[in-house]
C-alpha cells in the first residue's frame, strides 16, 4: 500500500469534539478537516460506531479519515452513546435511540460553520448497517452513503439467523459485545470516567439470549431491516462486499431494489484497501470519487460507473489463510446482467458406482446431469461435527479464519458431482437448490455447499446456503415439519463470482449439521432426499473489465509494541470421549499509543465442542479480557460466557468482572434459558 503524506489540503484534528443530543447526552467525536474549512466550508463524512475511536478502531481511522479530509472533507468519527468516550448507556444494536442519534448528529454537522450543509455517511459492518438504516429515515442533510460489509435484512442475513437457522455467531457476538462495551472512557477526556464506567457496567446487556429468543421474522428484526421498504432508500449508495465475508448478498439486494452501485472483491471482513485475500484496491480513492460526485456535485462520472464490479475468483488450491486469490474483475453495466443465464442440473444417484454414459459424471454417491432422472433416496444424517472447516462468519485476517479444504467433510456428506470440465465455467450470482425431502423430526435444517473439486481431490467451498425446515414457507410464520410428510424446499446459496478451470469438477454437498456455524437441532434426525435440482447462474464469460486503483492511505498510527501477541486455531479430538472441538486462542498482545499514551491489550479464547452422535452435547465457552492503562492508572474487564442446550431450551450463561488496579470493582452473572420453538 502506498502511504500518502502530500494531500491537496492541510488537515487539522480535534480529538474530542462534543456533539450534544437533544436529551443532553454528549457524544464524543474525533474530527479531521482542512485547516481552511471555517473560511471555505466543506461537506462532512460521518462514521458512527461503538468500537471506540480512542483505541479500538484508531489504527484504521488514522489511515482513512485524514486521507479523505485532505481531499476537502470534514471526517467525523463518533463513538455511539454508551461506548468509548461518549456519555449515555447502550441497550442493544440498531435501536431507535441509536438511529435517532445518527439523525441528530447529521443535522448538527450540517449546521456547523465549517460544513457546507451536505453530509455523507460511511461505515463497515455495524457502521455499514446503521448508515443504511439512517438513510432509510431520510434525514434531510444526508446526501450519499458508502456501506461496507453490511446487510439489508437483520433476520435472514446477519450474525443471528441465516435461512432461519440459529448461528453459533449469535452467541459469539453476544460475548464480544459484552466485552467490548464493558470498557471505560479515557480519563484524559472524561474526568467522570469512573462514575460513568460503573453505570455502564450495571447497565451492560447480555444480548445473546435476547437475540436467540426471536426465532421468527418479527417486529424486532423488521426494525432496522431496510428491505421492509426499499422505496425509502433515496440517496445514492455505494455498497461493498467480500467473497470471504458472509455479507456478500447485500450488494445484490441493493442493486436489485435501489439505484445502488456495488463492488465485491475477494476480501474478508475488512475495508478493501487493507483486506486479504488480495488484491487489495484503492478504496479511499473510490470513496473520495463518490463523495466528490454526490457531496460536491463534481461531474466526475461516478454516477455512470458500471452497476456492478465483481472480482471473479479462479480455481486455486484451498487455503484458509490465503493472502491472494487469482481472478479478474468483471464489470456489469446493469444488474441482473443479461450475460448471466440459469442452467439447471438434476440430482441423481449412481447405482453401484457406475457412471452415466453422457452428461455430468458421477461420484459413486451422486451426480449432477442435464437430463432429469427418476426418483432416488438419499438419507441426510451427517455427523454433528461436520462444519469444523467452515471458517468464521466474518473472518478478519490470515489466522485460518476462511474455509479450509472441504474434502474431509465432503466425505461425511452426500455429494453430487459433475464430470471434469473441458472448458472454464464462470458463475456470477446465487445458486439455488430445490430438494424433495421428508424428515423424521419436526425440527431440522439442510446445509448446501457448492464446491470446486480439483484434480487432486481437494475441495474449495465456492458458496453455501442453509434452510431451517420450519421456515420452508415463511420466515414470519414458521411451522415444524410433519414427520414423514414429503415436501419440496428451496435453499438459496450466497452470491458468488467464480471461475472453475478445466479439469475441475463442480460438487454439491448436503448436510443436516454444520458445527459450529449453525447451532444443532435437538435431535439427530434423518432427512430423506428423493429428488432435487441445482440452478446455476452461468456467466457468458469475460476477461478483465476493470482495473481498480492501487491502495493508498494516510500514515499509520504511532505506537509501541509492549508485548507481542500470538494466535492459535486448531481442531482437537478426545480419543476417549469421542468429542471434537474447534479451539481458537487469540492474544493480541499489548501496545502503547505514542500520541496520547494509552496502553491497550486484548485476549480471547473460544472452544466449540460436540460429540458426532449427540447434538445435545454441543457446548461453546468463550472468554475475553480487555486491558487499559496509562501510568499508575490501570483497569481490566473479563467476560466468561457459555452456551449449551437441552431438547427444549437454549441455555446461555455469562459473567462480567471488572478490576481497577488489583481491586475487583464489579461482578455480575447472567443465566438465561430460551425456549426452542423453531431451532
Amino acid at each position: 500500500m502506498k502511504t500518502v503524506t502530500d494531500l491537496p489540503a492541510r488537515v487539522i484534528e480535534n480529538p474530542d469534539m462534543g456533539i450534544v443530543m437533544p436529551d443532553g447526552c454528549r457524544l464524543s467525536a474525533r474530527v479531521w478537516m482542512p485547516e481552511t474549512a471555517m473560511e471555505r466550508p466543506v461537506p462532512a463524512v460521518l462514521e458512527y460506531i461503538p468500537y471506540r475511536k480512542r483505541d479500538g478502531t484508531l489504527p484504521r481511522d488514522e489511515m482513512m479519515h485524514p486521507y479523505v479530509a485532505g481531499h476537502g472533507y470534514a471526517c467525523v468519527r463518533v463513538d455511539m452513546r454508551g461506548n468509548g468516550d461518549s456519555e449515555g448507556l447502550m441497550t442493544d444494536e440498531y435501536t431507535a435511540q441509536e438511529l435517532q442519534d445518527a439523525c441528530d448528529v447529521i443535522a448538527w454537522l450540517a449546521a456547523q460553520p465549517w460544513c457546507s450543509g451536505a453530509v455523507g455517511m460511511m461505515g463497515k459492518s455495524w457502521g455499514g448497517f446503521n448508515c443504511l438504516q439512517t438513510a432509510f429515515l431520510q434525514p434531510p442533510a444526508l446526501k450519499a452513503v458508502i456501506s461496507v460489509c453490511s446487510t439489508t435484512d437483520r433476520f435472514a442475513d446477519d450474525i443471528h439467523f441465516k435461512g432461519g437457522c440459529l448461528l453459533g455467531e449469535n452467541f459469539g457476538w453476544g460475548a464480544v459485545m459484552l466485552s467490548y462495551s464493558s470498557r471505560p472512557a479515557d480519563p484524559l477526556l472524561r474526568p467522570d470516567w469512573r462514575e460513568d464506567w460503573l453505570a455502564r457496567l450495571e447497565a451492560e446487556p447480555w444480548l445473546a439470549p435476547r437475540w436467540a429468543a426471536h426465532q421468527t421474522r418479527d417486529g424486532y428484526w423488521q426494525h432496522g431491516s431496510i428491505c421492509e421498504d426499499y422505496a425509502r432508500m433515496q440517496v445514492p449508495i455505494l455498497s461493498w462486499g467480500g467473497w470471504a465475508d458472509n455479507y456478500m448478498n447485500t450488494v445484490d439486494h441493493l442493486m436489485c431494489n435501489t439505484k445502488a452501485k456495488g463492488i465485491v472483491g475477494p476480501w474478508v471482513h475488512q475495508y478493501p484497501h487493507t483486506a486479504v485475500p488480495g488484491p487489495a484496491i484503492g478504496f479511499l480513492q473510490e470513496a473520495v470519487r463518490w463523495w466528490d460526485r454526490w457531496l460536491k456535485g463534481i461531474e466526475n462520472g461516478a454516477d455512470q460507473d458500471p452497476a456492478y464490479r465483481a472480482y471473479m475468483i479462479h480455481s486455486a488450491p484451498p487455503d484458509a489463510s490465503a493472502r491472494f486469490r487469482p481472478g479478474h474483475w468483471v464489470a456489469e453495466t446493469c444488474w441482473p446482467s443479461p450475460r448471466v443465464q440459469t442452467r439447471r442440473l438434476h440430482l441423481g444417484r449412481a447405482e453401484g458406482g457406475c457412471l452415466p454414459p453422457s452428461g455430468f459424471a458421477l461420484t459413486p454417491r451422486g451426480y449432477l446431469q442435464t437430463d432429469e432422472t427418476g426418483p432416488f433416496a438419499v438419507g441426510l444424517s451427517t455427523p454433528q461435527h461436520v462444519g469444523l472447516n467452515a471458517g468464521e462468519f466474518f473472518p478478519m485476517g490470515l489466522n485460518a479464519e476462511m474455509p479450509g479444504d472441504q474434502a474431509a467433510e465432503d466425505a461425511l456428506c452426500p455429494c453430487f458431482d459433475g464430470e471434469p470440465l473441458v472448458a472454464a465455467l464462470d458463475l456470477l450470482g446465487a445458486a439455488r437448490v430445490t430438494l424433495t425431502v421428508a424428515s423424521d423430526q419436526p425440527l431440522g435444517f439442510v446445509v448446501a455447499r457448492l464446491c470446486d473439486v480439483g484434480p487432486d481431490g481437494s475441495s474449495v467451498r465456492i458458496a453455501h446456503g442453509m434452510l431451517n425446515l420450519c421456515h420452508r414457507h415463511s420466515f414470519a410464520e414458521p411451522a415444524p415439519m410433519v414427520p414423514g410428510a414429503v415436501e419440496e424446499v428451496t435453499v438459496t446459496l450466497d452470491q458468488m463470482a467464480y471461475r472453475l478451470l478445466p479439469g475441475h469438477r463442480l460438487r454439491l454437498a448436503l448436510s443436516n449439521s454444520y458445527w459450529p456455524f449453525v447451532w444443532p437441532s435437538p435431535k439427530a434426525g434423518v432427512i430423506t432426499v428423493s429428488a432435487g435440482g441445482l440452478e446455476l447462474p452461468v456467466h457468458a464469460g469475460s476477461g478483465p473489465e476493470w482495473t481498480p486503483p492501487d491502495p493508498e492511505a494516510a500514515p499509520g498510527w504511532r505506537h509501541k509494541v509492549l508485548r507481542k501477541g500470538k494466535t492459535r486455531r486448531y481442531v482437537e479430538q478426545d480419543q476417549i470421549t469421542g468429542t471434537s472441538a474447534l479451539v481458537v486462542e487469540d492474544d493480541l498482545g499489548d501496545v502503547e499509543n505514542l500520541t496520547h499514551g494509552l496502553c491497550t491489550g486484548e485476549t480471547m479464547t473460544e472452544r466449540w465442542e460436540i460429540h458426532p452422535d449427540d447434538p445435545l452435547s454441543a457446548v461453546a465457552i468463550h472468554t475475553w479480557e480487555q486491558r487499559l492503562s496509562r501510568g499508575d492508572w490501570q483497569v481490566k474487564t473479563q467476560v466468561w460466557a457459555k452456551m449449551t442446550a437441552t431438547a427444549t431450551h437454549l441455555c446461555m450463561e455469562a459473567r462480567l468482572t471488572a478490576w481497577e488496579g488489583e481491586t475487583e470493582l464489579f461482578r455480575r452473572s447472567f443465566n438465561d434459558e430460551v425456549p426452542r420453538d423453531f431451532v
